[in-house]
């Protein structure tokens, strides 16, 4: 029977690694998938492919798709995409950092390491503007029936499409702003972490606020903060049953609907952005049968 892989529906940990990299050309992707496929899956590791390397092994999965480049009034939001993610995730930071580079090296002689952040969980689940991360996440079975695809078929239940985006943020700028502006900025109060009734269209609340889209654009949020020597910012990682959702929700911040842009936009901004397939699991490992492996 097809679950999803454990890695996915728990909150995120206190520290993760997520890994990108692209296919070498001279090299069997076949084969290293297959090495992925044999790995035992735990909730320590989420293992997601994108459309490019599946079209490369002759294969395709509905519904998935490259990361499309979006330009919006005043904001851009980049397609860097990746053939292969892995989202190393766990307790201990050095226990992290050991499993990742067994990982790249299980697939490093078909696949070249593209781009690392080590992320981190802040207080309990905060953005670094102090502002609480994924206040409207589903939870329970609507999170699985936001996250999950279900009655696909054989190889494709319990699989999960996932945007991925660094976003760095400007937190000079947002420390700039008064209160009662950075909480019109997101919509909500800091204080108390209350929806503000009264807030701007251009809120980032009212922007992504999941049930106002037809049909509902809900996501399963798990996304984590960063910070090292080029600066800090936000992991963004969201889960759907197909890319929609998300899709849905970055055309509207980016103005595309109505050319009302997101606030969000004057503080921080995307650098990356990839769409990839969480293949399900199967007697605790990777089900890669739909790709014929």
């Amino acid at each position: 029977m097809n679950t999803a892989q454990p890695g996915i529906l728990p909150a995120p940990p206190s520290h993760s690694r997520y890994l990108e990299f692209g296919r070498r050309y001279d090299g069997d992707a076949a084969a290293a998938l297959a090495a992925l496929g044999g790995m035992q899956m735990d909730d320590g590791v989420v293992v997601g492919l994108g459309a490019g390397l599946i079209r490369g092994l002759g294969s395709s999965i509905i519904g998935l798709e490259a990361f499309p480049n979006l330009s919006g009034p005043g904001c851009e939001v980049p397609s860097t995409q990746s053939d292969l993610w892995i989202w190393v995730r766990g307790e201990d930071r050095g226990e992290i950092m050991h499993r990742a580079r067994a990982l790249e090296a299980l697939v490093g002689a078909e696949f070249r390491p593209e781009h690392m952040a080590e992320c981190f969980r802040y207080m309990d689940g905060h953005d670094l503007t102090g502002y609480e991360d994924g206040t409207e996440n589903p939870e329970g079975a609507a999170a699985i029936d936001a996250a999950f695809a279900q009655g696909k078929g054989k190889g494709l239940d319990g699989g999960s499409f996932v945007a991925v985006q660094q976003w760095v943020h400007d937190l000079d700028c947002f420390a700039g702003h008064t209160q009662a502006e950075q909480d019109n900025i997101i919509g909500r109060r800091l204080s108390d972490n209350e929806e503000l009734d009264d807030a701007p269209v251009s809120a980032h609340v009212k922007r992504t606020a999941q049930e106002s889209f037809e049909p509902e654009a809900f996501v399963l949020r798990r996304s984590m903060p960063w910070a090292d020597a080029s600066g800090e910012g936000l992991m963004f990682v969201a889960f759907g049953k197909s890319h929609a959702a998300f899709g849905a929700q970055m055309r509207r911040m980016a103005g595309l609907d109505d050319g009302i842009v997101d606030a969000l936009f004057e503080f921080p901004r995307p650098v990356t952005g990839s769409y990839f397939w969480c293949p399900p699991a199967k007697n605790g490992h990777l089900d890669l049968s739909a790709l014929g492996l």
